[in-house]
């Protein structure tokens, strides 16, 4: 099994059926739309959504049997083991801490639950972990986000990120915040043109200075398209390509939100246009993939080799906000020799 890095996962959006079934019993969560693993696994799917709006709406029950400490703390630890068992060495997990405050939580000990969980989970692996928080785009509590962020850079909180639905929700509007991470020397993302257009894209890197982008699909609106190939591309597509702007594109996600098909996603173009392609997961549970998945997906659909796969792992690898010194080793021990590259 090959080795990988990922960047783009949301703890709310991997859980296992079997657990969101355990923890709704133990916290009281009564509103699930099916008790049975498997009726609830085929509810969950969400490979039919449509929209980024749709897809969103399965999150309600993840997020409410995740509203104790002890449940955070499951979560965070099966994911390690889940995205360890597929190869991956190097993760970063998403999540946003202050939708999980129902049951009495406050903010920092929300974070504080979810980091044992990975700490536990990356001691019985041997993956190397980091934790991003999200703060959702359509409410007002980007900054106090941002600050909680900033309390637990030392404990493995690495970045700072803004997710929810885009449309309608720009990223400047939260400008304060991101310009509070990044001054701070916080890792930052933002989730942009996942479903909104190219200009999301503008906002989040020229207004709210993101080093990386979640999703980033919609670059390539605007570029001209020859035989399945970037031809001409835009100024902005252009500045991404050539600053090396870190795109953490999630094929099969944005397959089900984007109207995408599995041959039609922009990963291919992009990745052979230049551009700093990095493959991910988004949401393993709702739309049923691991990264294993994505890699046979870019093969299968994109004409990916190994190689190929070797040089978006070393972009992954490159591009995350953990420790220089612990990716160097990764590369070097792990996968470069994994992919036969030097």
């Amino acid at each position: 099994m090959l080795p990988k890095v990922l960047l783009h996962d949301h703890l709310d959006g991997g859980l296992r059926v079997e657990t969101i079934i355990e923890l709704a019993k133990e916290t009281g969560y009564d509103r699930l739309p099916a008790s049975d693993v498997a009726e609830l696994r085929a509810w969950f799917d969400q490979t039919e959504a449509g929209s980024l709006e749709r897809y969103l709406e399965a999150f309600e029950h993840t997020v409410g049997v995740m509203q104790t400490a002890e449940a955070l703390e499951r979560v965070a630890y099966e994911a390690c083991l889940d995205v360890a068992a597929d190869g991956v060495v190097y993760a970063e997990f998403r999540f946003a801490p202050m939708q999980h405050l129902r049951h009495g939580l406050d903010p920092a000990r929300v974070v504080d639950a979810t980091l044992l969980g990975l700490q536990r989970g990356a001691e019985a692996t041997g993956l190397h972990v980091g934790l991003i928080l999200d703060a959702m785009r359509q409410h007002e509590d980007s900054l106090q986000v941002a600050k909680l962020a900033l309390g637990f850079m030392d404990r493995g909180v690495v970045g700072f990120d803004l997710a929810g639905p885009e449309i309608g929700f720009p990223p400047d509007r939260h400008a304060e915040a991101c310009r509070l991470a990044r001054s701070s020397n916080l890792g930052l993302t933002i989730h942009a043109g996942e479903a909104d257009g190219a200009h999301a894209i503008w906002l989040a890197l020229q207004r709210c200075y993101a080093h990386r982008i979640g999703h980033g699909v919609h670059i390539v609106d605007g570029c001209t398209i020859e035989d399945g190939e970037l031809a001409t591309l835009t100024d902005l597509a252009r500045y991404v390509r050539d600053f090396r702007v870190p795109l953490e594109v999630c094929p099969t996600s944005n397959v089900h939100t984007g109207g995408w098909t599995p041959d039609s996603h922009p990963l291919g173009m992009l990745y052979r246009a230049g551009f700093t392609v990095t493959i991910n997961t988004d949401d393993r549970l709702m739309s049923r993939v691991t990264l294993s998945d994505e890699f046979e997906g870019a093969v299968q659909d994109h004409g990916f080799d190994v190689h190929d796969l070797g040089a978006v792992t070393r972009n992954a690898l490159d591009a995350a906000f953990g420790s220089l010194p612990v990716r160097r080793a990764l590369w070097r021990d792990v996968i470069a020799p994994a992919y036969g590259l030097g």
